[in-house]
């Protein structure tokens, strides 16, 4: 009962949901990512390795720019060259989508923890002083409602970028012609090819756009929450994110749902001094919803008809 009192307690703090929220962007930003590429019918698994290649290359150039906005330009440029990869293995020459992924992600470990020994000599590339990060916003008035200011009108600027973007997304995807493009080659890439639409660049757009947003999650990670870089820091989120987009069915808001969820378990996990449970337990919180929802959900969602099947021209 000590544990559950615990944890009811902390759920009622505006701190707990702070975390969460941003815990939550984190995710969300390659999820929203995750869902144009697979809309589109490309399978992105590569999120993970897109995520940390942005939060190498963020703290690398603000190291050298002193400047976080271009740093993180840095990042959304380094992750979509990484989507750009995925894109030419995936849909040129046709390979195995699950494939190409893992070995993106295999490869951005590999390569980050290179280019440390390489250029640094360290395990880690140091700290980012305070006035080279990604500023915390307080907005005037909105931030003194109690609890709802501190938990929405006290955050980085990256999140309130992403709760735009997650509207754009939605609005993209459901009400233009562009969004109807883009579902259309999801669903039956011939049948849009035979209406005129080029379904391969809509595909590389969309999976090059799902590395912008991932690297900007990565960017968001470094040099706005951890303000450093080491090997592996995103610890599993891009495959979380993944779990996000498919619980949300492939929904811009229905991903936003899940993120939360996700982000609730990390921010339990963050604030487990308060609770009296083991550290260790707690750290397994957020991968552990990530198996439930999937073993849940999955079975009953239904991806796009074409998702993760190479398309060919000339064939059903």
């Amino acid at each position: 009962m000590t544990v559950l009192s615990d944890i009811g307690h902390l759920l009622l703090t505006a701190d707990l949901w702070h975390a969460a929220l941003a815990a939550a962007v984190l995710l969300l930003l390659p999820a929203l990512g995750g869902v144009i590429s697979e809309r589109s019918g490309v399978v992105n698994i590569a999120m993970e390795g897109m995520m940390l290649t942005g939060a190498f290359f963020a703290v690398a150039a603000d190291l050298i720019l002193h400047d976080p906005w271009l740093s993180a330009l840095v990042a959304m440029v380094a992750g979509g060259l990484m989507a750009l990869i995925h894109a030419v293995v995936s849909i040129r020459f046709r390979a195995d989508q699950i494939v190409s992924g893992i070995a993106i992600n295999i490869f951005a470990t590999g390569i980050t923890v290179f280019l440390i020994n390489r250029f640094y000599g360290l395990q880690d590339v140091g700290h980012l002083p305070p006035s080279e990060l990604l500023p915390n916003l307080q907005i005037p008035l909105l931030d003194q409602i109690p609890f709802l200011g501190r938990v929405l009108f006290q955050q980085n600027v990256i999140v309130y970028v992403a709760l735009i973007l997650l509207l754009l997304v939605h609005v993209l995807l459901f009400r233009t012609r562009l969004g109807l493009r883009i579902r259309a080659v999801g669903e039956h890439p011939e049948a849009a090819d035979t209406a005129g639409i080029n379904v391969y660049r809509l595909r590389y757009g969309a999976v090059i756009s799902s590395g912008l947003l991932s690297g900007l999650s990565g960017a968001f990670l470094a040099i706005g929450i951890s303000n450093t870089f080491v090997p592996n820091m995103t610890d599993g989120r891009g495959y979380i994110a993944l779990a996000a987009m498919i619980f949300g069915k492939w929904t811009p808001f229905g991903a936003f749902i899940a993120c939360l969820i996700f982000g609730l378990g990390q921010a339990i996990y963050d604030n487990n001094s308060i609770i009296h449970v083991s550290q260790y337990l707690l750290s397994m919180l957020p991968y552990i919803l990530t198996l439930v929802v999937l073993a849940g959900v999955v079975g009953r969602s239904q991806p796009p008809a074409a998702d993760g099947i190479p398309y060919a021209p000339g064939t059903e």
